[in-house]
This record gives C-alpha cells, structure tokens and sequence, in this order.
C-alpha cells in the first residue's frame, strides 16, 4: 500500500513490484468495459506489449477497486512503459538517418550471460490465441464452470513467459464479463492458497477443474468475511462521526480506511486536504490500529 502511495523508503523487491503490477493490473480490467480483458488487444496491453491503446471507459459510480483515490499519479508511472519503448524503436530512423522501411522489429534479448531469460521458440502470439480461442468455444458453458477451463487451460498453455500471473486477473475479467461478478474482480489467488498443491496439479483433469471450482468458493467465502468485518467497522466508525459537524474531515477519513488496508497520516492529509498533525488528530480520533509498533512512519488499519 506504502509503495502504491509513493511512499517506501527503500527500494521495491522484487516480489513487491510483481504485486504492484497485478494490483495495477486489476484495477485497469475494472476500469475498461467488461469484455475488453479476455481479448488480444486487451491481454497484450496489460501484458506491456499493446499494439494499441485501450480505450477505457468512464468511471462509473458503482465504486469497487476500479476507482483509485487520487493521491499519485499512475499513469504517469505506468507499467505499460513498453508501449514508449516501440514508438521510440520505430522512430529511431529519423535520428540514425535511414530510411523507414530498413527498420526491423528489435526481438528482445534471449539471454544475460548464460542465463536463458527467454525462449526464442516461445510463440506468445499463437499461444494467446488458442487461449482466445478456447474463451469462445467455453461461452455455451456455465460461468465458473468456464472459468475454471479457462484457468486449467492458461496453467498448461502459458501463453505468456513472464506474465504468468496475468492469468487470475484474465480469469477474474471473464467472470465479470460473464456478468457473474459484476461490482468487483474475484480475488482468485486468495482461493486457490486455500486448495492443496496435489489437487491442483493432478494429472486428472477433472479433480484439477473441481480444485479450481473449490478456489472461486473459498475466494468468495473469504471475501464475505472482510465484507462483514468492514461492515462493521463502518458502523462503528459512523457512530463517532455522529453528531459533527458538515464540514468534518471524518467522513473523508473514514472512507479512506475503508477503502485501503492500511493508510498513513500523510495519505489521510493529502485526501482530507488538511494538515498531517491535523490527520493524526483524526485517526486518533477513531481509534484505529496502529500496524507498524513504531513511533515514525506509522500507519493504521482495521482489518
């Protein structure tokens, strides 16, 4: 959350900028229109590789985690930097002088040293299609039921060498285009951690599809304990912002917790717009947890 704000203090490892991207990932599929996520245009944008821009839709005003409260600016720290890498390796001809037609498609490097970091018979283009292909031959069966080949089929496919985990957003996306999830993306992996490695990785396909059925259920079972632990911090949280004033910060700060797991005195300043004594006035207010134990840089949370 910390490094989502702008806001660590040390370089990101690399576990966590995988994370940022899958959080940046889901939050561009609920941003777009429902089916834009299971198509080409849509998996080789969010895969850093588009061909063209994505046109995304309004914001609506159903909430969910689509809509990003504006304390940076990530667009302009967008992990689809590689779109301005190929309009620069296109435009790259007027500098050197040559003519337009000699430029060729620069491949990416296959290795560093003797390290193999990518597998120049890797076909992504024809793998992503056959997955495409088999999202439209799965439209006739039930949502999760389809959802769940659509998985089984992105474990053994790979469409993509270094986006693996592009896959439970992909399959989340189709849900919601299913009109089975409609105001958030079904947090999938949350599920599948609950489901043993054997039955996941059975060589029976059918106990892979039920395992995978099992993960969409323990995800929503998980999901309706925080709905009801949020729930009931909200009203919690209301009955101390009862009786203020319209103009009271309180409400702004409440939302802000609610909406994020944990937030910063800094964060609750920049959305409240007061001052950051002002904004650990109002969380003090609340008596939120404190998650950090520390007496610098310190962040609350409820759940």
């Amino acid at each position: 959350v910390l490094h989502d704000a702008q806001m660590d203090i040390r370089a990101p490892s690399h576990e966590l900028v995988i994370a940022h991207r899958i959080v940046r990932a889901r939050r561009r599929v609920s941003r777009n229109d429902p089916g834009w996520a299971v198509s080409r245009s849509g998996i080789l944008a969010l895969a850093g590789v588009a061909e063209e821009p994505p046109l995304e839709s309004e914001p609506s005003d159903r909430g969910g985690e689509g809509v990003e409260l504006d304390l940076v600016d990530h667009d302009a720290l967008s992990p689809e930097l590689a779109e301005i890498d190929e309009v620069l390796a296109r435009t790259k001809w007027l500098v050197d002088g040559n003519d337009p037609a000699e430029t060729r498609k620069q491949e990416p490097e296959l290795s560093v040293g003797e390290l193999l970091i990518r597998d120049p018979d890797w076909d992504e283009g024809e793998r992503i299609g056959e997955w495409l292909e088999l999202a439209k031959q799965v439209e006739r069966l039930p949502a999760t039921l389809a959802a769940a080949v659509l998985w089984d089929a992105w474990e053994h496919l790979e469409p993509l060498q270094r986006q693996h985990w592009l896959g439970q957003v992909l399959v989340s996306g189709f849900l919601r285009t299913r009109r089975k999830v409609r105001s958030h993306l079904l947090a999938y992996a949350v599920g599948l951690r609950e489901i043993p490695r054997e039955r996941r990785r059975a060589r029976d396909r059918t106990v892979r599809l039920v395992a995978f059925l099992d993960a969409m259920s323990a995800a929503a079972a998980a999901g309706m304990k925080d709905i009801d632990r949020l729930t009931l911090a909200k009203r919690q949280l209301e009955r101390k912002a009862a009786g203020k004033r319209t103009t009271s910060s309180l409400p702004v700060a409440i939302d802000l917790l609610l909406s994020r797991p944990i937030v910063s005195a800094h964060m609750v300043a920049k959305v409240a717009r007061i001052t950051p004594r002002g904004a650990r006035n109002l969380v003090e207010e609340l008596s939120v947890r404190e998650m950090t134990g520390r007496g610098r840089y310190r962040a609350w949370g409820i759940l």
